[in-house]
């Protein structure tokens, strides 16, 4: 058995020396073993560990899920057709642990049909090879290939689709009576295509859960200052997404100490930054820190301008202190600038506006901006 694997897959995959063939699925039906009879000898078990690479407690469990297998025929052709995609050792063996019964699929009439259905979508080799990893028990079924086309034109490319596949098997949900009518509820409030697909890729549960459920977390979107249409919705929505009024409650509170705001000071900063809510308990303590005792900013001037709290701490907000605070010791600049607008500024303007035009009287400027860039943050910047 082993051998006649090992010539299967000797046939499916190409020399390392010969150019590239356009990916035919077609082709991997000649992959499957001949037929063999029943063999009454044959240990389910064992060939889950030996052919598999199961290992022993994961054969042990996946062996009662096939209680009806009695020959390598079938499991040896789906194999050699995992393998034709492109799927390591370890994917298939993972394939198998989650999936016993793929092994009792029919190549020719289930699996083979769906991958050039696939194929026929735009989807590449390597793209139903991650599918196939992800979601090979819906190869299966007869609506995989609709389902696959309406989730792609959701998400708006493949990429997309299978990276939020991670986290949520959308294909076992039902299109018509979960998916669909949460995404027309999504557009009624005001997001458009390209705001539901990244907010299925930020939050993937979201379409398929409830439509009540749904319905509650834009309204606890909207309790927290945030109203449908508005620009910040999507954002609003995805960082209450799944949260409890409780925990939004206690989130609310804990930025209203940290940062000694009062209540109409948060629900601004949370209006205009809502992802602020999704941020850690420590995070949020240090860019305090930072802004009120470092910087010196008034806690109502942060709240006007709470997107400073999304930016990075180590990377941005402090490099950049750090070196405005150095030009200003020095007399290198005319005027006091805007921390607002120091730190809002792209990369390439704030070096264009407070970098390049002082290398000359500060050489090292640049160098230490950058090392401070990767939070290799000096003492002192320094001058000659």
């Amino acid at each position: 058995m082993i051998r006649l694997r090992s010539c299967v897959l000797t046939r499916l995959l190409s020399s390392p020396s010969a150019p590239p063939t356009p990916f035919r699925p077609h082709r991997l039906l000649s992959a499957a073993p001949l037929a063999v009879s029943p063999n009454p000898s044959f240990a389910v078990e064992d060939y889950l560990v030996a052919a598999c690479g199961l290992t022993r407690p994961q054969a042990v469990k996946a062996s009662a899920k096939l209680p009806r297998l009695k020959s390598p025929a079938k499991p040896d052709a789906v194999l050699a057709f995992l393998a034709g995609l492109g799927l390591s050792a370890a994917d298939v063996a993972a394939v198998v642990a989650r999936d016993p019964r793929s092994l009792c699929a029919s190549v020719e009439r289930t699996l083979a049909p769906v991958v050039v259905g696939l194929s026929d979508l735009g989807l590449s080799r390597s793209d139903i090879a991650r599918l196939a990893s992800l979601a090979v028990h819906r190869f299966r079924k007869e609506d995989t290939v609709s389902k696959l086309q309406y989730y792609l034109h959701l998400f708006g490319s493949s990429e997309n689709l299978l990276r939020a596949m991670k986290f949520c098997d959308f294909l076992s949900h039902s299109l018509e009576r979960v998916v669909k009518p949460n995404v027309v509820f999504l557009r009624e409030c005001g997001l458009g295509a390209c705001d539901i697909a990244k907010l299925c890729i930020q939050r993937p549960r979201m379409i398929t859960a409830n439509l009540q459920h749904l319905q509650a977390m834009v309204a606890c979107a909207e309790n927290i200052g945030v109203p449908r249409g508005s620009g910040m919705f999507r954002h609003a929505l995805h960082a209450v997404a799944f949260m409890s009024e409780a925990e939004i409650t206690a989130r609310v509170e804990y930025l209203k100490s940290t940062f000694t705001w009062t209540d109409a000071e948060v629900g601004i900063a949370v209006s205009r930054a809502p992802l602020m809510l999704t941020r850690s308990k420590e995070s949020l303590q240090r860019r305090s820190e930072f802004f009120i005792s470092e910087v010196g900013l008034e806690p109502s001037y942060i709240a006007q301008q709470s997107v400073l709290l999304g930016y990075s701490l180590e990377a941005r907000l402090r490099p950049r202190y750090y070196a405005v605070k150095f030009l200003k010791e020095n007399g290198l600049l005319k005027r006091d600038p805007s921390y607002c607008t120091v730190f809002k500024e792209t990369e390439k303007v704030f070096r264009e506006n407070f970098i390049c035009p002082h290398k000359e009287a500060a050489p090292h400027l640049e160098e230490d901006y950058d090392a401070a860039c990767k939070g290799e943050v000096p003492t002192n910047f320094r001058f000659t």
